[in-house]
Protein backbone atom coordinates (compact mmCIF):
# COMPACT_ATOMS: atom_id res chain seq x y z
CA UNK A 1 0.00 0.00 0.00
CA UNK A 2 1.07 3.88 -0.66
CA UNK A 3 -0.08 7.29 -0.41
CA UNK A 4 -0.19 9.32 -3.34
CA UNK A 5 0.65 12.93 -3.79
CA UNK A 6 0.48 15.32 -6.82
CA UNK A 7 1.62 19.13 -6.64
CA UNK A 8 0.85 21.82 -9.61
CA UNK A 9 0.82 18.48 -12.03
CA UNK A 10 0.20 19.61 -15.30
CA UNK A 11 0.09 18.05 -19.15
CA UNK A 12 0.47 19.91 -22.72
CA UNK A 13 0.20 18.49 -26.03
CA UNK A 14 1.97 20.67 -27.98
CA UNK A 15 0.58 24.19 -26.68
CA UNK A 16 -2.56 22.85 -25.77
CA UNK A 17 -2.69 22.53 -22.15
CA UNK A 18 -5.36 19.45 -21.00
CA UNK A 19 -4.29 19.07 -17.27
CA UNK A 20 -4.18 22.20 -15.53
CA UNK A 21 -2.33 22.55 -11.79
CA UNK A 22 -3.63 19.82 -10.28
CA UNK A 23 -2.82 19.02 -6.44
CA UNK A 24 -4.13 15.60 -4.87
CA UNK A 25 -3.33 14.00 -2.06
CA UNK A 26 -4.53 10.12 -1.87
CA UNK A 27 -4.18 8.38 1.58
CA UNK A 28 -2.80 5.28 1.95
CA UNK A 29 -5.21 2.01 1.17
CA UNK A 30 -8.08 4.67 0.07
CA UNK A 31 -10.37 4.14 -2.78
CA UNK A 32 -10.50 6.99 -4.93
CA UNK A 33 -12.61 7.77 -8.22
CA UNK A 34 -12.09 10.48 -10.81
CA UNK A 35 -15.25 11.58 -12.38
CA UNK A 36 -16.40 14.27 -15.04
CA UNK A 37 -17.06 14.54 -18.72
CA UNK A 38 -15.32 13.20 -21.54
CA UNK A 39 -12.54 14.84 -22.04
CA UNK A 40 -12.03 16.80 -18.91
CA UNK A 41 -8.55 14.79 -18.21
CA UNK A 42 -9.19 12.24 -16.02
CA UNK A 43 -7.95 8.93 -18.02
CA UNK A 44 -4.71 11.31 -18.81
CA UNK A 45 -3.96 11.98 -15.11
CA UNK A 46 -4.41 8.21 -14.71
CA UNK A 47 -1.62 7.75 -17.26
CA UNK A 48 0.17 9.70 -16.14
CA UNK A 49 0.49 8.48 -12.64
CA UNK A 50 1.02 4.89 -14.19
CA UNK A 51 3.84 6.85 -16.16
CA UNK A 52 2.43 6.16 -19.92
CA UNK A 53 2.13 9.51 -19.97
CA UNK A 54 4.92 12.21 -19.51
CA UNK A 55 4.31 14.95 -16.71
CA UNK A 56 5.10 18.57 -17.96
CA UNK A 57 5.15 20.26 -15.02
CA UNK A 58 4.61 19.50 -11.11
CA UNK A 59 5.70 16.60 -9.07
CA UNK A 60 3.80 13.36 -8.91
CA UNK A 61 5.13 11.16 -5.41
CA UNK A 62 4.68 7.65 -4.07
CA UNK A 63 5.46 7.33 -0.67
CA UNK A 64 7.14 10.80 -0.57
CA UNK A 65 9.26 9.05 -3.65
CA UNK A 66 9.60 11.52 -6.62
CA UNK A 67 8.27 9.56 -9.25
CA UNK A 68 8.30 11.91 -12.57
CA UNK A 69 11.00 10.41 -14.28
CA UNK A 70 10.55 6.79 -12.67
CA UNK A 71 9.66 4.04 -15.54
CA UNK A 72 6.23 2.70 -14.98
CA UNK A 73 7.13 -0.81 -14.42
CA UNK A 74 9.27 0.32 -11.50
CA UNK A 75 6.68 2.41 -10.26
CA UNK A 76 4.86 -0.23 -8.31
CA UNK A 77 1.58 0.47 -9.88
CA UNK A 78 -0.86 -1.78 -12.01
CA UNK A 79 -3.16 -0.78 -14.55
CA UNK A 80 -6.37 -2.34 -15.54
CA UNK A 81 -7.78 -0.67 -18.94
CA UNK A 82 -11.19 -0.04 -20.28
CA UNK A 83 -10.12 -2.97 -22.57
CA UNK A 84 -9.07 -6.45 -21.50
CA UNK A 85 -5.93 -6.62 -22.88
CA UNK A 86 -5.77 -10.20 -22.74
CA UNK A 87 -3.48 -12.07 -25.26
CA UNK A 88 -5.71 -14.49 -27.24
CA UNK A 89 -3.56 -17.62 -27.80
CA UNK A 90 -2.46 -18.21 -23.92
CA UNK A 91 -4.49 -19.50 -21.21
CA UNK A 92 -5.64 -17.77 -18.16
CA UNK A 93 -2.95 -18.51 -15.98
CA UNK A 94 -0.92 -17.71 -18.24
CA UNK A 95 -2.04 -14.24 -18.97
CA UNK A 96 -1.71 -14.02 -15.49
CA UNK A 97 2.08 -14.79 -14.67
CA UNK A 98 2.86 -13.15 -17.77
CA UNK A 99 4.01 -10.14 -16.27
CA UNK A 100 5.76 -12.17 -13.55
CA UNK A 101 7.45 -14.51 -15.83
CA UNK A 102 8.86 -10.75 -17.70
CA UNK A 103 10.21 -9.94 -14.39
CA UNK A 104 12.11 -13.42 -13.73
CA UNK A 105 9.76 -14.58 -11.18
CA UNK A 106 10.30 -18.69 -10.75
CA UNK A 107 7.75 -20.81 -12.27
CA UNK A 108 7.04 -22.36 -8.57
CA UNK A 109 6.38 -18.87 -7.67
CA UNK A 110 4.91 -18.09 -10.31
CA UNK A 111 2.20 -20.61 -9.91
CA UNK A 112 1.34 -19.65 -6.32
CA UNK A 113 0.94 -16.04 -6.98
CA UNK A 114 -1.72 -17.17 -9.80
CA UNK A 115 -3.35 -19.27 -7.64
CA UNK A 116 -3.74 -17.04 -4.82
CA UNK A 117 -4.97 -14.30 -6.91
CA UNK A 118 -7.49 -16.60 -8.76
CA UNK A 119 -8.12 -17.65 -5.55
CA UNK A 120 -9.53 -14.40 -4.65
CA UNK A 121 -11.34 -13.34 -7.84
CA UNK A 122 -13.09 -16.86 -8.19
CA UNK A 123 -11.07 -17.57 -11.18
CA UNK A 124 -9.49 -21.15 -10.20
CA UNK A 125 -12.09 -23.31 -12.29
CA UNK A 126 -11.10 -20.63 -15.52
CA UNK A 127 -7.28 -21.57 -15.26
CA UNK A 128 -6.91 -23.35 -18.08
CA UNK A 129 -9.26 -21.78 -20.59
CA UNK A 130 -8.66 -19.41 -23.28
CA UNK A 131 -9.77 -15.72 -22.96
CA UNK A 132 -12.39 -16.55 -26.26
CA UNK A 133 -14.19 -19.08 -23.73
CA UNK A 134 -14.77 -16.56 -21.22
CA UNK A 135 -18.16 -13.85 -21.05
CA UNK A 136 -16.84 -9.96 -20.82
CA UNK A 137 -16.86 -9.90 -16.73
CA UNK A 138 -14.40 -12.76 -16.77
CA UNK A 139 -12.13 -11.51 -19.05
CA UNK A 140 -12.48 -8.19 -16.60
CA UNK A 141 -11.62 -10.49 -13.77
CA UNK A 142 -8.77 -12.18 -15.73
CA UNK A 143 -7.28 -8.68 -16.02
CA UNK A 144 -7.58 -7.21 -12.73
CA UNK A 145 -6.37 -10.89 -11.73
CA UNK A 146 -3.37 -10.37 -13.94
CA UNK A 147 -2.70 -6.68 -11.63
CA UNK A 148 -2.88 -8.05 -8.87
CA UNK A 149 -0.69 -11.20 -9.37
CA UNK A 150 2.56 -8.02 -9.30
CA UNK A 151 1.75 -6.96 -5.43
CA UNK A 152 1.33 -2.99 -6.45
CA UNK A 153 1.24 -0.65 -4.16
CA UNK A 154 -1.74 1.59 -6.00
CA UNK A 155 -4.63 -0.06 -8.37
CA UNK A 156 -5.10 1.87 -11.31
CA UNK A 157 -8.38 1.74 -13.27
CA UNK A 158 -9.44 3.10 -16.36
CA UNK A 159 -12.95 2.77 -17.36
CA UNK A 160 -13.24 -0.76 -16.37
CA UNK A 161 -16.42 -1.63 -16.38
CA UNK A 162 -17.55 0.42 -19.75
CA UNK A 163 -17.52 -2.58 -22.19
CA UNK A 164 -20.07 -4.80 -19.94
CA UNK A 165 -23.90 -4.53 -20.12
CA UNK A 166 -25.82 -2.48 -17.44
CA UNK A 167 -26.54 -6.29 -14.94
CA UNK A 168 -23.09 -7.29 -15.07
CA UNK A 169 -21.55 -3.72 -13.98
CA UNK A 170 -23.65 -3.46 -11.21
CA UNK A 171 -22.02 -7.37 -10.77
CA UNK A 172 -19.01 -6.31 -11.23
CA UNK A 173 -18.68 -2.82 -9.26
CA UNK A 174 -19.16 -4.93 -5.53
CA UNK A 175 -16.66 -7.55 -6.67
CA UNK A 176 -14.19 -4.72 -7.20
CA UNK A 177 -15.51 -2.88 -4.05
CA UNK A 178 -15.30 -5.92 -2.07
CA UNK A 179 -11.71 -6.61 -3.48
CA UNK A 180 -11.03 -3.57 -2.21
CA UNK A 181 -11.78 -4.47 1.38
CA UNK A 182 -9.99 -7.70 1.31
CA UNK A 183 -6.68 -6.15 -0.10
CA UNK A 184 -6.99 -2.90 1.44
CA UNK A 185 -4.48 -1.31 -1.05
CA UNK A 186 -4.74 1.96 -2.66
CA UNK A 187 -7.29 2.09 -5.76
CA UNK A 188 -7.40 5.36 -8.33
CA UNK A 189 -10.51 4.30 -10.56
CA UNK A 190 -11.47 6.50 -13.62
CA UNK A 191 -15.11 6.96 -14.69
CA UNK A 192 -17.67 9.21 -16.31
CA UNK A 193 -20.57 6.79 -14.43
CA UNK A 194 -21.40 8.98 -11.61
CA UNK A 195 -23.20 6.01 -9.97
CA UNK A 196 -20.01 4.36 -9.89
CA UNK A 197 -18.23 7.04 -8.43
CA UNK A 198 -20.87 7.16 -5.53
CA UNK A 199 -20.88 3.20 -4.62
CA UNK A 200 -17.64 3.07 -5.07
CA UNK A 201 -15.45 5.67 -3.85
CA UNK A 202 -14.16 7.00 -0.44
CA UNK A 203 -13.77 10.25 -1.70
CA UNK A 204 -14.57 11.26 -5.55
CA UNK A 205 -12.21 13.77 -7.41
CA UNK A 206 -14.43 16.08 -9.54
CA UNK A 207 -12.85 17.07 -12.91
CA UNK A 208 -13.51 19.70 -15.25
CA UNK A 209 -11.55 21.04 -18.51
CA UNK A 210 -8.07 19.90 -16.88
CA UNK A 211 -9.25 21.43 -13.23
CA UNK A 212 -10.01 19.78 -10.17
CA UNK A 213 -13.67 21.27 -9.19
CA UNK A 214 -14.12 19.82 -5.64
CA UNK A 215 -12.61 16.57 -4.01
CA UNK A 216 -14.96 14.75 -0.84
CA UNK A 217 -16.82 11.84 -0.11
CA UNK A 218 -19.96 10.81 -1.99
CA UNK A 219 -21.91 12.55 0.76
CA UNK A 220 -20.11 15.56 1.01
CA UNK A 221 -20.37 16.51 -2.71
CA UNK A 222 -24.21 15.49 -2.69
CA UNK A 223 -25.19 17.37 0.02
CA UNK A 224 -22.61 20.35 -0.49
CA UNK A 225 -21.72 21.32 -3.80
CA UNK A 226 -19.34 23.75 -3.94
CA UNK A 227 -21.12 25.09 -7.77
CA UNK A 228 -23.13 24.02 -10.02
CA UNK A 229 -21.34 22.02 -12.42
CA UNK A 230 -20.82 19.28 -9.35
CA UNK A 231 -24.57 19.90 -8.15
CA UNK A 232 -25.77 18.74 -11.66
CA UNK A 233 -23.20 15.89 -12.43
CA UNK A 234 -23.79 14.20 -9.18
CA UNK A 235 -27.08 13.32 -8.15
CA UNK A 236 -29.20 11.34 -10.74
CA UNK A 237 -31.54 12.56 -12.11
CA UNK A 238 -29.45 15.65 -11.90
CA UNK A 239 -30.83 18.66 -9.79
CA UNK A 240 -33.00 20.99 -11.22
CA UNK A 241 -31.59 24.30 -11.54
CA UNK A 242 -33.86 27.11 -11.74
CA UNK A 243 -33.92 31.12 -11.60
CA UNK A 244 -34.40 32.40 -8.06
CA UNK A 245 -37.34 34.74 -9.38
CA UNK A 246 -39.21 31.07 -10.04
CA UNK A 247 -39.47 30.46 -6.61
CA UNK A 248 -41.43 31.60 -3.55
CA UNK A 249 -38.67 31.25 -0.97
CA UNK A 250 -36.24 33.88 0.26
CA UNK A 251 -33.05 33.86 -1.27
CA UNK A 252 -30.00 34.60 0.77
CA UNK A 253 -27.84 37.83 -0.83
CA UNK A 254 -25.95 37.06 -3.97
CA UNK A 255 -28.22 34.34 -5.13
CA UNK A 256 -29.08 33.78 -8.57
CA UNK A 257 -29.96 30.31 -9.13
CA UNK A 258 -31.66 27.87 -6.55
CA UNK A 259 -31.10 24.21 -7.09
CA UNK A 260 -33.87 21.83 -6.08
CA UNK A 261 -33.14 17.80 -6.51
CA UNK A 262 -35.99 15.67 -7.80
CA UNK A 263 -35.54 13.26 -5.07
CA UNK A 264 -36.44 16.27 -2.32
CA UNK A 265 -39.26 17.46 -4.24
CA UNK A 266 -43.16 16.60 -4.14
CA UNK A 267 -46.14 16.71 -5.29
CA UNK A 268 -48.39 19.15 -3.02
CA UNK A 269 -51.36 21.26 -3.71
CA UNK A 270 -51.26 24.25 -6.24
CA UNK A 271 -50.39 26.76 -4.12
CA UNK A 272 -48.98 25.22 -0.75
CA UNK A 273 -45.28 24.71 -2.31
CA UNK A 274 -42.52 25.96 -3.88
CA UNK A 275 -43.49 26.56 -7.03
CA UNK A 276 -46.80 25.46 -8.83
CA UNK A 277 -46.78 23.99 -12.63
CA UNK A 278 -48.66 21.41 -14.84
CA UNK A 279 -47.66 17.36 -15.40
CA UNK A 280 -46.12 17.25 -19.20
CA UNK A 281 -45.29 13.74 -18.87
CA UNK A 282 -45.14 10.83 -15.85
CA UNK A 283 -42.14 7.87 -16.31
CA UNK A 284 -43.10 5.27 -14.36
CA UNK A 285 -40.01 2.65 -13.23
CA UNK A 286 -41.69 0.22 -10.86
CA UNK A 287 -40.87 1.57 -7.64
CA UNK A 288 -40.98 4.91 -8.22
CA UNK A 289 -42.04 7.40 -11.34
CA UNK A 290 -39.78 10.47 -12.53
CA UNK A 291 -42.85 13.69 -13.27
CA UNK A 292 -41.72 16.27 -15.77
CA UNK A 293 -43.30 19.53 -14.56
CA UNK A 294 -43.86 22.10 -16.38
CA UNK A 295 -43.59 25.40 -14.20
CA UNK A 296 -45.50 28.26 -14.81
CA UNK A 297 -42.74 30.22 -15.54
CA UNK A 298 -41.43 28.34 -18.53
CA UNK A 299 -38.66 26.05 -17.20
CA UNK A 300 -38.91 22.49 -16.78
CA UNK A 301 -38.92 20.46 -13.22
CA UNK A 302 -38.00 16.93 -12.71
CA UNK A 303 -39.49 15.04 -9.44
CA UNK A 304 -39.69 11.73 -8.45
CA UNK A 305 -42.68 10.08 -6.94
CA UNK A 306 -43.11 6.57 -5.14
CA UNK A 307 -45.40 5.02 -7.72
CA UNK A 308 -47.33 6.02 -9.88
CA UNK A 309 -47.14 10.26 -10.26
CA UNK A 310 -50.03 12.62 -11.52
CA UNK A 311 -51.83 12.26 -15.10
CA UNK A 312 -50.76 14.19 -17.62
CA UNK A 313 -51.95 17.58 -17.49
CA UNK A 314 -52.19 17.80 -13.86
CA UNK A 315 -52.10 21.47 -11.85
CA UNK A 316 -49.72 21.03 -9.26
CA UNK A 317 -47.51 22.46 -6.32
CA UNK A 318 -44.03 21.18 -5.71
CA UNK A 319 -42.92 21.23 -2.14
CA UNK A 320 -39.35 21.32 -0.79
CA UNK A 321 -37.82 21.62 2.91
CA UNK A 322 -36.47 24.56 3.29
CA UNK A 323 -32.67 22.75 4.31
CA UNK A 324 -32.65 20.71 1.09
CA UNK A 325 -32.53 24.41 -1.20
CA UNK A 326 -29.18 24.99 -2.27
CA UNK A 327 -28.21 28.54 -3.80
CA UNK A 328 -25.78 29.68 -6.32
CA UNK A 329 -24.14 32.88 -7.59
CA UNK A 330 -23.48 34.58 -11.00
CA UNK A 331 -20.29 32.87 -11.26
CA UNK A 332 -22.05 29.84 -10.20
CA UNK A 333 -20.55 28.81 -6.63
CA UNK A 334 -22.49 27.59 -4.02
CA UNK A 335 -24.33 30.65 -1.56
CA UNK A 336 -24.34 29.96 1.96
CA UNK A 337 -28.37 29.99 3.16
CA UNK A 338 -27.13 31.23 6.40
Amino acid sequence: MASLTLRGITKRFGRTEVIRGVDLDVKDGEFVVFVGPSGCGKSTLLRMIAGLEDISGGELRLDGRLMNEVQPAKRGVAMVFQSYALYPHLTVRDNMAFGLKVRGVSLPDRLKQVEAAADTLKLGALLDRYPRELSGGQRQRVAIGRAIVGEPQVFLFDEPLSNLDAELRVHMRSEIAALHKRLGTTMIYVTHDQIEAMTLADRIVVLRDGLVEQVGTPRELYENPFNLFVAQFIGSPKMNILPVAAVRLPAPAGAVKVGLRPEDLRIVAPGAGVVDGTVVHAEYTGAASLVHVGLDGGETCLVVCQGDGPGDGARVGLGCEVGRVRWFGDSGQAVSQS
